[in-house]
């Protein structure tokens, strides 16, 4: 598990072929040493925002594990063949939480609105007996200055934290995984909105509308002002580039005329 994860290619983004149970395992072996790394979980919606920007887009091949937010980004994985399935930030931290019990890891809670970070770590206290916190912390609403971002990366640091949830709006939360993950002993993790949702500050789809690929249609409905034009306008642009990337592929592969075995 320590070696590079395989890939796939999503509009230039490398996306990890995993299960979410694999990512887990992944995330806990990184525990054990103390190398600093870094953990994006990408959706329909950041892929489309960081596909015009190359610096952004860039910094994914510094990452050590990138996961399919979408269920449609893992079901392009497997229509290639790949065993991919939807590991979300939400079911992410969940999974690593409720196992953490047993191997002992600790987590430090970083981002949210003021008290979201601590009382996350609350949540997981009283859902899972035992779970380690080792901080919880929420950054202003503004840049921070040189002195208060190296005391927020010694706060972890000497934290004994195993793993870090990163909860701020992607991109600026990949920016500061990169930024920060060389200075760290613990292994990053880019959640976004997932502190929202496991405090009840925003409500996640039902179960049956996440497995039927409708999560989307819960939000849009929730939020429409806000949402609409990324999921009737991002989205089928997104599936276009999409499949117009996997016709060049092929043609690309498809033999040239004139081409025989000898």
């Amino acid at each position: 598990m320590y070696g590079k994860l395989a890939t796939y290619d999503v509009l230039g983004v490398p996306i990890t072929v995993t299960t979410i149970t694999q990512a887990a395992q992944t995330i806990e072996a990184w525990a054990q040493d103390d190398v600093g790394r870094f953990v994006c979980i990408r959706d329909v919606p950041s892929l489309m925002a960081i596909n015009g920007d190359s610096a952004i887009r860039d910094l994914h091949f510094e990452a050590a594990m990138i996961t399919p937010d979408s269920s449609y980004i893992a079901l392009i994985g497997q229509l290639r063949g790949l065993p991919v399935e939807q590991t979300s930030g939400p079911d992410l931290i969940d999974l690593v939480a409720q196992r953490s019990i047993e191997n002992g890891m600790s987590h430090y809670f970083y981002g949210g609105r003021e008290g979201v970070a601590q009382e996350l770590a609350e949540i997981f206290i009283r859902r899972y007996p035992g779970f380690r916190v080792a901080g919880a912390e929420c950054p202003p609403f503004r840049e921070l200055t040189g002195a208060e971002d190296e005391a927020v990366i010694e706060r972890i640091k000497s934290s004994g934290a195993d793993v870090v949830w990163v909860g701020i709006s992607s991109p600026k939360q990949d920016v500061w995984m990169r930024d920060h993950y060389k200075h760290l002993p613990q292994t990053l993790i880019g959640v976004g909105a997932a502190f929202d949702f496991h405090t009840g500050t925003v409500k996640r789809a039902p179960l049956w509308m996440r497995e039927a690929r409708l999560e989307w249609a819960y939000r849009l409905a929730r939020e429409p002002r806000r949402l609409w034009r990324r999921y009737l306008i991002q989205a089928p642009k997104f599936v276009f580039m999409v499949a117009r990337s996997a016709l060049w592929r092929r043609l690309a592969m498809a033999p040239k005329p004139g081409d025989s075995c000898k």
